[in-house]
């Protein structure tokens, strides 16, 4: 099949026949927002000025057929049918940090670090840049099947990936594999990193991080990448989830605080006591903070919890564009 291209500003980039504009346009060192990769978030909706693409499973919720026919398309689905030119999302970035990759890895470690919840390290063969924050893409051996994981190292450990992974009963990923027949010396294919949801660093004041369950996984990076470079830095977190058996890496993270005084870790239990907070996250930095207009909010977690979540730093007047979020989409 013919080889296309795609053509951002003044760079094109080859696309293969199944390759989505995406994934051409990441490994061409073109920066695209993107977010679930899997078409729900509408992060990557680009504009198509000339040539054609397939939207192949492009939602109807995220892209309707009005916008289709405005020539509008997801990068993460559409494949391109002949050489084609886009627009990004306005105001986006057009450069890449890091360059779209496949390594392969090695098992290193799988622990059980709370309920459901295991810990998986991954040994890189090869070094992956990444920003703080970001996530990887694992296919789980022996299928087609992959499912995207966020970073809990931070990017000093280049050829470490640490996962946390909670386990959904009847998954092919987590049921079946790693609280299955995953091992220690099992060869595991990794695309990355992807992801907009990173560490700020242009930003200098309070940070406020909302973790629930394990979106307290990109927290983990974001906060050594912080400390690394402020070793004072103000930095709340708060850990929610529903009782102290869904608690993990607190031993930790108090171990950071007393490194660190402007650290601090609030942990927040919904459905029970023995936490440092009784109720939501969300509910706790309200009556925490009186206004948030210096500090930069970061929120990770189901979908239910980030939009909770951003309704709370708005209420507390934090701008907008200092709220950075991670939603955890059902697998497609």
């Amino acid at each position: 099949m013919t080889q296309h291209t795609v053509t951002v500003g003044t760079t094109t980039v080859p696309c293969g026949p199944d390759q989505t504009v995406l994934d051409a346009l990441l490994r061409g060192g073109v920066w695209m927002p993107n977010s679930c990769n899997q078409g729900t978030c509408g992060t990557c909706k680009i504009r198509v000025r000339s040539g054609s693409v397939e939207h192949n499973a492009s939602p109807e919720d995220t892209l309707p057929q009005t916008e289709r026919a405005d020539g509008f398309a997801l990068a993460c689905q559409a494949t391109v049918c002949a050489d084609t030119v886009v627009e990004p999302p306005a105001g986006e970035q057009t450069t890449a940090t890091h360059v779209l990759r496949d390594l392969v890895a090695t098992v290193t470690e799988v622990r059980d670090i709370a309920r459901d919840t295991r810990r998986v390290l991954l040994t890189l063969d090869a070094p992956l840049e990444f920003s703080a924050g970001q996530y990887v893409e694992v296919t789980v051996p022996g299928t087609d099947v992959r499912r995207q994981y966020s970073l809990a190292n931070p990017p000093s450990e280049p050829k470490l990936l640490e996962l946390h992974i909670r386990r959904r009963p009847g998954g092919v990923a987590s049921d079946g594999w790693i609280f299955g027949a995953v091992s220690v010396g099992d060869r595991v294919d990794v695309t990355g990193p992807f992801g907009d949801f990173t560490f700020d660093a242009e930003s200098t004041g309070p940070m406020v991080l909302l973790a629930g369950g394990t979106g307290l996984a990109p927290m983990k990076s974001i906060v050594r990448h912080a400390l690394a470079l402020d070793p004072h830095r103000a930095i709340t977190v708060y850990h929610g989830v529903r009782t102290a058996e869904d608690l993990y890496d607190v031993a930790l993270l108090r171990e950071w605080e007393g490194q660190h005084p402007g650290l601090r870790l609030v942990t927040c239990l919904s459905r029970a006591t023995g936490g440092d907070r009784e109720g939501y996250a969300t509910d706790a930095f309200v009556e925490d903070v009186a206004s948030a207009k210096e500090y930069t909010g970061y929120i990770c977690g189901s979908e239910a919890f980030v939009d909770s979540a951003v309704k709370a730093f708005k209420r507390r007047r934090m701008s907008p564009r200092q709220i950075r979020r991670e939603k955890f989409t059902s697998a497609v």
